[in-house]
């Protein structure tokens, strides 16, 4: 698993095309109205983007790999780490299931669910190795107080209360990862709609207001893009 791990850590970004592939296999839907499916995985995407959000805006952690390989500069246990230890990878894999489960796909939720589960946590493992070769004794009192994908309650109130929320950093670093995955729900379904159901993208005012949400959230996009490059917003 490890080396597994250490391989998909290398072709992280290749993933999330795989799970686009998942859509264009035929399957019977997961539940008898789409609507249901859409409310169901907007709602996983809008709590994994909420999880990004507070983690990254209360204690940021880089971990982004160097070389292709794992890396991290320091041992990062405050914030939401200090009640789960990979709250980021838990907001990755609640996003791509909630886009999976929003196209109705039963094939798409249980191979795209099950294959994403087996890469964080093959991924995970990884990391860990390492933070352990690194760290050691420190890293072994952590993940002996702090669940890997869980989250430990207690405490929690008191973390965001005590903590100073860093909302510039927020919108530097997580704007295209949380519009992007906000606008791959209704992308998700526009395109299943279309593709797997015949049904023309305009044809109701479902489908209208899911281009709108889409709209509304390309225009988002593009003025947090200007104020970071503009350096208007300084992390």
């Amino acid at each position: 698993m490890i080396a597994l791990g250490n391989f998909l850590f290398r072709y992280r970004n290749g993933l999330f095309p795989l799970a686009l592939v998942l859509l264009l296999v035929p399957s019977p839907p997961a539940f008898p109205d789409w609507r249901i499916a859409a409310l169901a995985g907007a709602s996983l995407v809008l709590f994994g983007q909420l999880l990004r959000a507070t983690t990254v805006g209360l204690d940021y952690i880089i971990r982004g790999g160097r070389g292709g390989k794992v890396y991290a500069e320091d041992l990062v246990t405050g914030g939401l780490f200090s009640h789960c230890r990979n709250p980021l990878y838990v907001g990755n894999y609640l996003g791509i299931l909630g886009a999976l489960m929003a196209s109705n796909s039963l094939v798409a939720i249980a191979v795209g669910g099950i294959g994403f589960l087996v890469a964080y946590v093959a991924i995970t493992l990884a990391e860990e190795r390492f933070l352990r070769g690194k760290f050691g004794p420190a890293y072994d009192e952590y993940c002996a107080s702090v669940p890997r994908f869980g989250l430990k309650p207690g405490g929690l109130g008191a973390t965001l209360r005590g903590s100073t929320f860093h909302w510039r950093r927020l919108l530097v670093k997580e704007y295209g990862t949380m519009l992007v995955a906000l606008a791959g729900v209704p992308l998700v379904i526009l395109f299943t709609r279309h593709y797997r159901d015949g049904q023309v993208w305009w044809a109701s005012r479902w489908d209208l207001g899911l281009l709108v949400v889409v709209g509304v959230l390309v225009v988002c996009y593009l003025i947090a893009r200007w104020l970071k490059k503009s350096q208007r917003v300084v992390a």
